[in-house]
């Protein structure tokens, strides 16, 4: 199913492949329109090969074994083609091929003066297709609009197989102006997925941006603690040396962890694709989170949340990063219940183990849908959370539950990617 609609917008490359303007490419709904679009294009393909046999058996009287060619041939090979099949074929090898097929039937019947009373409408709707697909692809502009002339060409020839110069004209007027058509489509699909990739790049960089900012302002927390204990250390010297030690130690430990963030925000700035406060007590903040969505709405909506922690979370032990990116994601999560599932019940569950914390929001099934996101649609919400999550090694999914609810859940790493002696683990 998902061929249909991956042959008229361009595959996004592997570090956006899962969201479209904020639009999971995994999700029911973008696999719904996904088989609606195989669907149709399925049927209007049909559709048109019926014309053309309807065509030739009612209308062209003795139609020869070379004028069904196109019907019976050229035409079901392009519009096969035309859906993005076979799948393990890349959009390069299907354009030349229906090109050849096409080429070929229409050189053959130059060079033997067969005539063709009709050249194929099947065969013409599977090129134009395919230009727009050309047209729209994420390749370079120079390769894009070298293989939408090639596809072009294909196409403008087709008339000449009928042997008749009034067909030539007629018929090179109708596919010049579909043509025109199919690349104009084309070109505002490609456009739009400039923007997209805009978009999704700027979400990114503000989401790294952030996290680069919350990091700074834990470092000067820690040198902040360190400066004070060394003057400690430096005014118990003389009159009390044996407390020392614990005030060393202390600064060994701060600096540690000090250094572990600072390398957290030097990788997050060295990559190209991003006024924090150090939050207090976690635990209290995502209970004031859930008590806050379960009050009622400004649309009088009645909502309901609860916050589960185990045992195992309650005592881990979390970074002050860690502890600002759940923060987040439960914020995140819960508004976006609040916008897309109104009246549903939310859950918030933390749970841990020697290595990893996860979190996990599981919200029912809506009484009922809105037409519209309350508040309006947003859109990269969840991207960022997914960049964040990445840049603490961590891991995030989101995806539907079998009650028909939405679940986001995220494993944020206990330790230094190193140590981990346990694989990720596998969410939604």
């Amino acid at each position: 199913m998902g061929a249909g609609l991956s042959a008229i917008w361009p595959t996004p490359g592997p570090s956006h492949a899962r969201t479209l303007v904020g639009v999971d490419r995994n999700s029911p709904r973008f696999q719904t329109v996904t088989g609606l679009v195989a669907i149709s294009s399925g049927a209007a393909f049909t559709l048109t090969w019926i014309v053309d046999i309807v065509v030739l058996s009612e209308y062209v009287p003795a139609a020869s074994l070379a004028t069904w060619l196109p019907v019976i041939l050229t035409g079901p090979l392009t519009a096969v083609i035309a859906l993005g099949l076979p799948r393990s074929a890349g959009l390069v090898t299907r354009v030349v091929a229906a090109v050849a097929a096409s080429m070929t039937l229409t050189v053959w019947c130059l060079a033997t003066d067969a005539d063709l009373q009709w050249w194929g409408a099947l065969e013409s709707c599977g090129l134009l297709f395919l230009a727009v697909r050309t047209t729209a692809s994420s390749w370079l502009p120079a390769r894009a609009t070298v293989y939408t002339l090639v596809v072009a060409t294909t196409i403008l020839m087709l008339p000449l197989r009928s042997g008749s110069w009034n067909a030539f004209v007629g018929g090179g007027y109708v596919l010049t102006v579909a043509l025109s058509v199919c690349v104009a489509v084309g070109c505002a699909i490609r456009a739009q997925e400039r923007r997209r990739e805009r978009a999704v790049h700027d979400v990114r960089q503000a989401e790294r941006l952030a996290l680069a900012r919350d990091l700074h302002d834990l470092i000067a927390h820690h040198m902040t603690g360190i400066i004070v204990q060394a003057h400690a250390a430096l005014s118990v010297q003389a009159t009390a040396p044996h407390k020392l030690e614990p005030i060393l130690r202390t600064i060994a430990g701060s600096g540690t962890r000090t250094l572990e963030s600072m390398r957290r925000l030097v990788r997050v700035l060295r990559e190209d694709n991003h006024a924090a406060l150090r939050p207090g007590d976690l635990l209290t903040e995502l209970g004031d989170l859930v008590s806050a969505y379960s009050a009622a709405g400004d649309d009088g909506t009645v909502r309901a949340a609860r916050l589960e922690v185990t045992a195992a979370a309650r005592t881990v032990v979390l970074s002050p990063e860690i502890e600002i990116s759940v923060e987040r994601l439960v914020r995140e999560a819960l508004t976006n219940v609040g916008r897309h599932a109104p009246g549903a019940r939310a859950t918030v569950r933390l749970d841990a183990d020697s290595e990893w914390l996860r979190v996990m929001v599981t919200n029912t099934a809506p009484f009922h849908r809105a037409t519209a996101p309350v508040g309006g649609r947003g859109g990269f919400g969840l991207l960022g959370l997914r960049e964040r999550l990445e840049a603490l090694d961590g891991t995030f999914g989101v995806g539907p539950t079998a009650e028909g609810g939405w679940q986001v859940e995220a494993a944020f790493p206990l330790s230094a990617p190193t140590d981990l002696k346990t694989a990720r683990p596998t969410l939604v």
